[in-house]
This record gives C-alpha cells, sequence and structure tokens, in this order.
C-alpha cells in the first residue's frame, strides 16, 4: 500500500457515525443556510480561539479576502507579507485591488523575518499579514509594534496554525482579525471548502457579516457592496463535531513529529524548528536536504509520497511578475523552495506507517550523504 503525504480515509472510517448524524442533523432542520449549525459552530471556533466573534465564509481564501476588506484594503495600498506561503494568500491581496509588498523568511523556520518590516513600510503600506506558517506562528508581538509605530492593521493568515500558541496566545487571537481555512488537508479540514474569520471586534464583526452576504442585513436590501460567501450548514454541523477532536488531532500530529525527531536526527537533513514561545501543531512537518528532489524520487519508488510546500516562491510566479520581483530579491525564501519538502504528517498515520517512512528514507540518506 502507498503511503500518502496526506489521506483522510481512515479518519473518516473512525468518525463516520459522527459524521453521518452531523448530515442527517441538517438535511432534516428545514435550515440549510446559515443556520444553526453555522452559528454553533461560529461561536464554538472563535472560543477555542480565544476570541469573540466568528465569521464562517466559504473558503479560507476569502476569509483572508473579506477580513482584509473589513479592514479597508483595496486599490493603491500595500500590504506585506511573505512569499513562502499558498497563492491564496497574495490571490486575496490582489484581489482586493491593492498590492502585496513581499519580505523575505527566517532561512531556520521559513517564517515571515520581523526584522525586515520596517524597512518593507512605505507611504502606500496599509497592513502587515504574518502567514503561521507550516503549524507555529511568526513572531507577533514584532509584528505588532511595528503595526502600532506605524498605523498599520494586522490580519493573521492562520490557515495552517489551528490551536498553535505564541507566548500562551492562541493563533488568531493576535490582531485586529485572523484567517482560518477548513480545506479538507488542514489540522480542523472538512469534506470540501470552508473558512472562518475572528475577530475581537463588534464593528468587523457586523461588517463581515454583511460582506459575506451581498452587503446585507435584512435580506434583499443591500447596505454596502457585499459578495457571496456563506460557510454551509453541512459543512458547520460537520467542523462542529470535528472540534471536539482537534486537540486530540494536535496531539497525535505532535507525537507522529517526535518520532521523526528522534530517528531522522544526526542525518543529512535539516528538521523542522521550534521556535521558543511557541506550540507547534504540525500542519506540515517540514524538512530540507540540498539533494531534495532525489529523495522524493527515491521515495516514490518506494510507494511513499511527501509534498512540497513551496516549490515555487510566488515573487517568481507568472501571474505575479507585474509586481516587479525578480529571482535573487527573496534569496532566504528561494533557497527553502530549492530544497525543502513534508514528509507524511497525519493523525490516522499508522506507527507501521511512519516506520516504513523513516526506515526507507534513513537508507535514501545513507546512500547520499555517504553516511
Amino acid at each position: 500500500m502507498a503511503i500518502k503525504v496526506w489521506d483522510y480515509l481512515n479518519e473518516y472510517e473512525n468518525e463516520k457515525h459522527e459524521i453521518h448524524s452531523a448530515i442527517e442533523k441538517v438535511l432534516t432542520s428545514g435550515r440549510l443556510v446559515l443556520g444553526d449549525s453555522v452559528k454553533n459552530f461560529e461561536k464554538a471556533f472563535a472560543g477555542y480561539c480565544s476570541v469573540k466573534f466568528g465569521i464562517g465564509v466559504n473558503s479560507g481564501t476569502d476569509a483572508l479576502f473579506l477580513g482584509l476588506k473589513a479592514l479597508g484594503i483595496g486599490a493603491g495600498d500595500e500590504v506585506i507579507t511573505v512569499a513562502n506561503t499558498a497563492v491564496p494568500t497574495v490571490s486575496a491581496i490582489v484581489s482586493t485591488g491593492a498590492t502585496p509588498r513581499f519580505v523575505d523568511i527566517d532561512p531556520e523556520t521559513y517564517l515571515m523575518d520581523t526584522a525586515l518590516l520596517e524597512g518593507a513600510i512605505n507611504k502606500k503600506t496599509k497592513c502587515i499579514l504574518p502567514v503561521h506558517l507550516y503549524g507555529q506562528c511568526v513572531n507577533m508581538e514584532d509584528v505588532n509594534r511595528v503595526a502600532a509605530a506605524n498605523g498599520l492593521k494586522v490580519i493573521e493568515d492562520s490557515a495552517q496554525s489551528h490551536g498553535s500558541l505564541h507566548n500562551g496566545k492562541k493563533a488568531g487571537s493576535m490582531s485586529d482579525l485572523a484567517a482560518f481555512s477548513f480545506y479538507p488537508t488542514k489540522v480542523l479540514g472538512g469534506y470540501g471548502d470552508g473558512g472562518m474569520v475572528v475577530t475581537d471586534n463588534e464593528g468587523m464583526n457586523q461588517k463581515l457579516r454583511r460582506l459575506r452576504f451581498y452587503g446585507m442585513e435584512q435580506t434583499y436590501y443591500a447596505e454596502e457592496h457585499g459578495y457571496n460567501s456563506r460557510l454551509d450548514e453541512l459543512h458547520a454541523e460537520i467542523l462542529l463535531r470535528k472540534l471536539a477532536h482537534l486537540d486530540k488531532y494536535i496531539a497525535r500530529r505532535r507525537e507522529i513529529a517526535l518520532k521523526y525527531d528522534r530517528l531522522l536526527a544526526n542525518t543529512g537533513l535539516t528538521l523542522p524548528i521550534t521556535v521558543p514561545g511557541n506550540e507547534h501543531i504540525y500542519y506540515l512537518y517540514v524538512c530540507s536536504h540540498p539533494g531534495r528532489d532525489e529523495i522524493i524520487s527515491k521515495l516514490r519508488a518506494k510507494d511513499i509520497f511527501v509534498n512540497i510546500s513551496y516549490k515555487w516562491p510566488i515573487h517568481i510566479m507568472p501571474a505575479y511578475t507585474h509586481l516587479g520581483y525578480r529571482a535573487g530579491d527573496l534569496p532566504n525564501t528561494e533557497q527553502a523552495a530549492n530544497e525543502i519538502f513534508s514528509l507524511p504528517m497525519y493523525p490516522s498515520l499508522t506507527n507501521d506507517e511512519q516506520e516504513k517512512v523513516i526506515v526507507e528514507l534513513l537508507e535514501i540518506l545513507k546512500d547520499i550523504d555517504k553516511i
């Protein structure tokens, strides 16, 4: 049997009764859009993140886009972020009419290098968008200090960090607002698209509820220009059931990561580093090696499949050449893109499967590194 970098089938089998019960509840409720399931999940997830409000939308991308719109970001504005991220981070910025301004990453953690923020600010800068990448948080004290000193808004891209902490604070609770994704691969994932914006600000809460529903507060009457972006009742109810398991999912991910750490130490691999003060939830287990492509090819020959997040930095993608960046502008980002890869990581990965990954990887590394 092939070992995938991510798989949901065993997890689904274990939770099938709860999932089917959630579906049955919604389908027999008489309400399929913006009903009690959405309200209950919004309240529960906001509480989990230690904030007051959650606004369910139809994807993590829309959570970012609508969050930026709610903060007043638009044409002529610049938003500081990173190029070592999923395309939706940048797509959301561009879709508002604003322009991304990239800073490089820390070469050891792959997170935003916050020491570069001050130098990236100009008169057009309106917002900083840190990405809590791979399951751990950016240094938000630095981000918020720079933002406060320059009158900037902050929105956390928390799509990969459900439940992670930075100095005791939950991801999503350290900014004006934060965006989460419930895409199937996420630590808290559904069976399709879904997202949420979380915030402590009552005004932002009300504005986001309008923006996700055509700008309406009452049916067929638009208070402002809005969009159609609603988390559906089915996914809300499923996610509400899965939220009760989130800490268990995280504990299992940490167990898998600890085993990788222990058995892959003292090899040619560079293993993940957890920043002091962070509690990593290991959305991905990202390591690096100069012979990455050869390693991946040899693992594939053994029916072991890994992933690269992300192989192509966004600043050199054809879709974003208009931003004016060139290869060499973000050296740490570009170096990482050539060497990083993610080992299989999901709660239902079995001990036997993980051990096979480790054994085969050690053999490959022994050959490549001549150790």
